[in-house]
Parts: C-alpha cells; sequence; structure tokens
C-alpha cells in the first residue's frame, strides 16, 4: 500500500526548509500529504521564535494549496551532569521525530543531512577513534524503531543545497549556535574545514566516498557474522565450541555483532579486548557488560540483562501479548522481557505473533527442538541442552493453542516459516 503522509524534520534551517520545500513540490502531484515535524529543545532562548517562523511558514506554503501540516514537540528534560550536550539533543530529537510522526500516521521520515554532513561526520569519527561502523557514517536510508528514516540529498553538497535555497529564494532560520566552538562539530566546521578546503578542494567528496565504503564493509562484516554465528547461535546462549573453529578476528567480529543484538548498543572496545584474551571454549567466567553481565557457562556464554527496577505494588503474569512489530516488550509480571528481532530466515512469520498467549509450565509440554526432530517434554530438552535453572525461567509463549516459543530452547521447529516471509526470532531477557 502506498504511504499517506511522508513526513519531514524541519529545524527551520537552511537545509531542512530546502528539503521540505523540494518534498511539497514532489508530493502535490501524487497527492501526498506531507508532515513538518519540528523538535523545540529548550536549550535555546529563541526556540519559541523559531517555532513562531515554522508555524507562519507553514501558513504560507498553506495558503499556496500544499497539503502540509506542521507539529511540534517541546522536549522537557535536561543533559545529565557530564552528558554531552550535542549527544542528548540528538537522542532526544530522534525520539521526539519518532513520536510525532507514528501518533500522525507517517511511516517514512526525512531528514536533511547532505555530503558536507556526512565528510564531517567521518572526520569526527575518525578522531574519537572509532571502528568500521563509525566511519561508515549516516546511511541514506534505514529501517528502525518501526519508521523509515531517509536522507535523500546526503549525495548533495553543500554548494548544491545552497543554490537551491537562493534559486527558490527560501526564507529559514540562522541558528547562532551554529558558531558556538564549544561544540565538536562547529570546531571542525569553522577551524578545520577552510584549511581543509583550501589544501584539498576535493575533500568533501573523498570524505564522503570513503564513508560509503566504510558502510559497505560494514555489510560484509555483518553478513559474515551472520553465517559464523549461525551454526554457535542456541536460544539464549552462544555456543563456544564453533566460534573457536575461526580466526581471532573473525570470532572477535562474531562477538561483536552477537553482543550488539543482545545489549542493544555497540560492544565497548575494552569489553572485546577482555573476550580476546580471557574467553575459553570452556570453562565458567563472568565479565561486566552494558546494562548486564556476561557468563560463561559449559561451554555457551549468555547475556545476562541487570536487574531492572521493581515494579511499584505486586504484578500478576501477564497471559497476553499483541506483537505488532520488532522490538522489546517488557512483562514485569513475569521479571523479564520479550524481545523480537526480524530475522531472513529460521524465524516464526510476524503474522503468529498477532496475539499471543503466555502460559507458565504445567507439566506435559512438548518441544520441537528442530526439523525432523521430534517432539520431545521440556524436561528431557532442557538436560539435552545442558540448561542451567537460571536460563529456563520466563513464559512460555503460545500462539492459536500452538507452543511457539520456550526461554532458554527457542522457537519450536513446527512455526518456523518459508524464507520471503516477514519472519521474527524471540529471546527471553530476564531483568535479574
Amino acid at each position: 500500500m502506498a504511504p499517506r503522509c511522508v513526513a519531514v524534520a524541519w529545524s527551520g534551517g537552511r537545509d531542512s526548509t530546502a528539503l521540505l520545500h523540494a518534498t511539497l513540490q514532489a508530493a502535490r502531484p501524487l497527492s501526498l500529504s506531507v508532515l513538518a515535524l519540528h523538535v523545540h529543545h529548550g536549550l535555546h532562548p529563541n526556540a519559541d521564535d523559531w517555532v513562531e517562523f515554522c508555524v507562519a511558514q507553514t501558513r504560507r506554503w498553506a495558503r499556496r494549496g500544499h497539503d502540509l501540516a506542521l507539529h511540534v514537540e517541546r522536549l522537557t528534560g535536561r543533559p545529565g551532569p557530564g552528558e554531552s550536550v550535542e549527544a542528548w539533543a540528538r537522542l532526544a530529537r530522534y525520539g521526539a521525530l519518532r513520536r510525532m510522526a507514528l501518533a500522525h500516521g507517517a511511516e517514512v521520515v526525512l531528514l536533511a543531512h547532505h555530503r558536507r554532513d556526512q565528510a564531517e561526520t567521518l572526520l569526527l569519527q575518525a578522531l574519537r577513534g572509532a571502528g568500521v561502523a563509525g566511519l561508515a557514517g549516516m546511511p541514506a536510508s534505514i529501517e528502525r524503531d518501526g519508521l523509515q528514516w531517509a536522507r535523500p540529498w546526503l549525495a548533495r553538497s553543500d554548494a548544491e543545497v545552497a543554490a537551491y535555497v537562493r534559486r527558490h529564494r527560501l526564507r529559514h532560520i540562522e541558528d547562532d549556535s551554529n558558531a558556538d566552538e564549544r561544540f565538536a562539530r562547529n570546531r571542525l566546521r569553522h577551524q578545520v574545514w577552510p584549511g581543509l578546503l583550501e589544501a584539498f578542494p576535493g575533500a568533501e567528496s573523498a570524505l564522503a566516498d570513503s564513508a560509503g565504503w566504510a558502510r559497505d564493509a560494514m555489510a560484509c562484516l555483518a553478513e559474515l557474522a551472520q553465517q559464523d554465528l549461525e551454526p554457535a547461535n542456541e536460544a539464549n546462549a552462544l555456543r563456544l565450541a564453533p566460534l573457536f573453529e575461526l580466526s581471532l578476528v573473525r570470532r572477535l567480529n562474531a562477538l561483536r555483532h552477537w553482543l550488539h543484538a543482545r545489549t542493544g548498543v555497540p560492544a565497548p572496545a575494552s569489553l572485546v579486548q577482555r573476550l580476546a584474551d580471557e574467553l575459553r571454549p570452556v570453562g565458567n567466567a563472568r565479565w561486566p557488560a552494558p546494562g548486564g553481565e556476561l557468563r560463561s557457562h559449559r561451554g555457551r556464554l549468555v547475556f545476562t540483562p541487570a536487574a531492572a527496577a521493581p515494579e511499584p505494588g505486586p504484578t500478576e503474569p501477564e497471559t497476553s501479548l499483541r506483537v505488532d512489530s520488532p522490538g522489546r516488550y517488557p512483562l514485569p509480571g513475569w521479571g523479564g522481557t520479550l524481545q523480537v528481532r526480524r530475522v531472513r530466515q529460521g524465524g516464526v512469520p510476524l503474522a503468529w505473533l498477532a496475539q499471543l498467549e503466555l502460559r507458565r509450565r504445567e507439566g506435559g509440554e512438548r518441544f520441537q527442538a528442530g526439523p525432523g526432530r521430534p517432539p520431545r517434554s521440556l524436561k528431557k530438552q532442557f538436560q539435552a541442552a545442558g540448561l542451567p535453572s537460571w536460563q529456563r525461567d520466563g513464559p512460555l509463549v503460545y500462539s492459536g493453542g500452538q507452543l511457539v516459543f520456550v526461554p532458554g530452547l527457542g522457537l519450536d521447529a513446527r512455526v518456523v516459516g518459508l524464507p520471503g516471509q516477514a519472519l521474527a526470532t524471540l529471546a527471553w531477557l530476564p531483568a535479574r
């Protein structure tokens, strides 16, 4: 089904004003409505004036017949002590954009980053010692948190955007905070770029191209990690024997991707180095990890989330759950979270997850561990897998009376869909 509307992240500045104007021109013949999403960060004394500018400009464009609606969200939080203002504002802004887009029916959010922004991002990441993922810069398009985020001008130069603004005589906001050299990107832009472009006129294009190469390399590493993890993945655990058949660099690459999937954040270099030095195919060990702890037990590596804050008052275990998209679904009554991730193969069709039943073990349940293997009792399956008791907690997940998922064992083979379908895999993350 074709989208009903498209959203544009609009600060009121030059680049996003140009993108919004271009989107309006393209949307009109398609009978597509446009949402302008403005985030009021509450950090600048002129922030209220910027909202007024956007309101007035929206009215002018609407009077010219454009199907345009403006939505504004005012942030109420503030950066914490020692927290980067830039990092806080970025995360808060994307959160606000997501809420507004979903609330008003948009499936796509357009962002106004261009080639100069990409080149600056690569330089900043390189100066911070980033790996391939950081050097890859910003993707032209990515699906995240139920939305498609797109940067249609990522291959356009800063000069082209400026020329577009002049040609259409677009009014826009001049944010004086862009001159504040306390911020790293502004220091780079004002102190480094002029000299860099004078010495290397093609720097913008060359650096952006390098980011593209790094993104290709990152995609290759992700595919390699998926192949290397396939024989090692086992429900919530990672079998170590197959990993130690790999070279050290491939093993660490696989661990980085596995940790990212479990913790939701890139694995710290210090943790990866400790695993390189200390992880063994057998034996028991523990390592602190973002948001929890890694445990090596009986030839398996497991991530255990840190204890979550207790819910106020007694909480009864949930008996049903509706899953409409990948993500994390907290189940405080069961003491953990059900994680749903998209996969290309080996997953349950997403349609099966629309209405789930959550049950306790009562005895007599039978689980099929793989295609062509006979269903066996859960007790025997747990014993065969050698799973410790702390990996067996959590609800049994059913759909339409069919057992779908067992914490510690994974998906029942009888519910695995065919490649080409919208598939997902489940994981149980206990809050302890």
